[in-house]
C-alpha cells in the first residue's frame, strides 16, 4: 500500500482477518484517494500482539454459552501501541448505535480512527468499556466479522472528506441528505426500447429541472421511507 505524509484522516483497521481489507482499500474512490495522499488504510492483525506460541486471540466465555470471545490483552496493547492523543477507537458491532450519514460527517473531521473489528461472540467487556469511544452498527443484522462493517464505515466517512470525490456538490443529491432519498437518474439513450426519459429532464431548463428532483425526492421517500420524513418534523 502506497504511504503518504500528512494524510487528512487515518484509518486503522483492527482484525483477525487484515488481508480482506486491501481490496476495498485499493480499490475505486477509496484507492485514488490513497493514492493522492488525502487518506490512509492501514490493515492491522490482532494476533500480531497476542502471546504465547499459538498466538491465541480468543477463549471460552466465563459463565458458560455458545462461541468464542476476543481476549483482551492483545486489544489493549494494540490500541495502546496505534493510538495518539486525537485517536478515536470505533467498535464496529451489530448492537452499537446506527450509522448514518451525521456520523459520517462528524468523523470526517477526525484526524485517526481505529476500527476495533468483532469476531465471533464478540470482545472481552472490559475492552468495550476502557478503550471504546464509540460503538456503531451497519445495521440490525449479523455478519461473518466487524472487518466488513468497517468497511462499510470507512467508505462512508472517506466521502466526506475534501477532495475525495472528484464533484463534491454530488454529495448534495444523495440519499439521506436533508432526510430525503436521492431523486431518479437518467443517461442516454434518452429512448430505450420505448421506456423514455421523462421530458423535463431535456427541456434545459435547470430552474424546472431542481423543482422536479425535488419532488422526486420527497414522492420516494413518502414512499419507501416514511420514517425519515417523521425524524424531520421531530427536530
Amino acid at each position: 500500500m502506497i504511504r503518504m505524509m500528512s494524510p487528512a484522516l487515518r484509518f486503522d483497521v483492527l482484525s483477525l482477518f487484515p488481508k480482506s481489507v486491501d481490496g476495498f482499500a485499493e480499490e475505486s474512490i477509496l484507492g485514488k484517494a490513497v493514492e493522492q495522499g488525502i487518506i490512509e488504510i492501514n490493515a492491522l492483525d490482532i494476533r500480531r500482539w497476542a502471546k504465547g506460541k499459538h498466538r491465541e486471540t480468543d477463549d471460552r466465555p466465563f459463565g458458560g454459552g455458545a462461541g468464542m470471545v476476543l481476549k483482551p490483552e492483545p486489544i489493549f496493547e494494540a490500541i495502546e501501541e496505534v493510538s495518539t492523543e486525537h485517536t478515536k477507537v470505533i467498535f464496529a458491532t451489530p448492537d452499537g448505535e446506527p450509522f448514518n450519514t451525521d456520523i459520517a460527517k462528524e468523523l470526517s473531521r477526525e484526524s485517526h480512527l481505529v476500527f476495533l473489528s468483532g469476531h465471533y461472540e464478540g470482545v472481552d467487556q472490559r475492552v468495550r468499556d476502557h478503550l471504546i469511544h464509540r460503538e456503531i452498527s451497519i445495521g440490525d443484522y449479523v455478519i461473518t466479522n466487524g472487518t466488513l462493517a468497517s468497511a462499510v464505515m470507512i467508505d462512508g466517512i472517506a466521502r466526506h472528506i475534501p477532495g475525495v470525490l472528484g464533484d463534491p456538490e454530488s454529495l448534495l443529491e444523495e440519499s439521506f441528505e436533508g432526510n430525503e432519498l436521492s431523486h431518479p437518474q437518467y443517461t442516454r439513450p434518452n429512448d430505450f426500447r420505448g421506456l423514455k426519459v421523462p421530458e423535463i429532464l431535456l427541456s434545459g431548463n435547470h430552474e424546472e429541472i431542481t423543482k422536479w428532483r425535488q419532488a422526486q425526492r420527497s414522492l420516494k421517500t413518502q414512499r419507501i421511507r416514511p420514517d425519515l420524513l417523521n425524524t424531520e418534523s421531530k427536530n
